[in-house]
């Protein structure tokens, strides 16, 4: 088997059309089928049936896939390696950021990052909670920041780099606005406003209110951070939001009240897959952020 082989293989297998895959791949529709042609004969087994214009995976196909997948991943990664032992500064770092965390914590270690090592260059991939996790997990992305920090995965390495208030947004109409502090308690009677269930932010609001002897009406959901602002600026309800949310708050639809009796906090940090060495540029990127945020290893 060849690398070039395997790679047409997964493209085919993703995009379900022979065609459309050689577009992406630049290179003549023949060419791939020739080269899966020559795969199938290899292995002995048929990888594709073909439905119409399009090809779908056999059983036998879709386990092969996942391992070709996992492998192709090693081995773009040991290339990763290599030219990153030639030039540790140049290399190409996967980050992984959850939506709380978009619009302050990224951009603002990025950026101090950036002026020390001006040549190593970022993908970004923002997810849920789980997704980030599970991402690390398997090679798609290289490490991720995440609050709360998981403390009980046994092949990622969890590293806290601060600690967090919660706060309440609330519609600037409402009378609880004007407060200076509220307790979890206080807000039974309220309608919430939350990001849907599995995303952790939903559970954590959930488990602080029933903590306090409640459990909330949620009157409304949105998927996205500016979602879920909008919704409580236009008098929806109210909902509970890390500190780190809340850099862009308009305050002349909604306000930011302290929580307290008792305070809601998360922890904040990055994690690292457990089963692998980081690349040097990762570990570069690593180190710098535990200096930046003062945490050692």
């Amino acid at each position: 088997m060849e690398l070039r082989q395997l790679r047409y293989f997964v493209a085919v297998a993703e995009r379900e059309h022979v065609s459309e895959a050689a577009f992406e791949l630049h290179v003549a529709q023949s060419a791939v089928s020739r080269q899966i042609s020559n795969l199938e004969s290899e292995l002995g087994v048929q990888l594709f049936e073909r439905a119409g214009r399009n090809v779908h995976l056999t059983p036998i196909g879709k386990i092969f896939l996942t391992h070709i997948k996992s492998a192709l991943r090693g081995v773009d990664y040991a290339k990763k390696q290599v030219d990153e032992y030639l030039d540790p500064e140049g290399g190409s770092i996967k980050i992984g950021f959850p939506t709380s965390l978009a619009s302050n914590l990224l951009p603002t270690v990025l950026s101090a990052f950036k002026k020390s090592y001006p040549n190593i260059r970022f993908q970004l991939r923002q997810g849920s909670y789980n997704f980030l996790i599970e991402s690390v997990r398997n090679r798609e992305i290289d490490l991720a920041f995440l609050g709360p920090v998981p403390d009980n995965q046994p092949d990622i390495i969890g590293k806290v780099l601060f600690m967090e208030n919660f706060y309440a947004l609330i519609p600037s109409s409402h009378a609880k606005s004007n407060e200076e502090k509220i307790s979890v308690a206080e807000l039974e009677a309220e309608n919430f406003v939350l990001f849907p269930e599995g995303y952790v932010l939903h559970q954590l609001v959930i488990d602080a209110c029933i903590r306090s002897g409640f459990t909330p009406n949620i009157q409304s959901q949105g998927e996205d951070l500016d979602a879920i602002k909008g919704l409580v600026a236009a008098g929806m309800g109210i909902t509970l939001l890390p500190e780190s949310a809340f850099n862009d708050l308009n305050t002349a639809y909604s306000a930011k009240v302290a929580i307290d009796n008792p305070p809601l906090k998360r922890a904040v940090g990055i994690i690292i897959p457990k089963n692998r060495n980081l690349a040097p540029s990762e570990r570069v990127f690593y180190n710098f952020i535990q200096d930046y945020f003062d945490v050692g290893e």
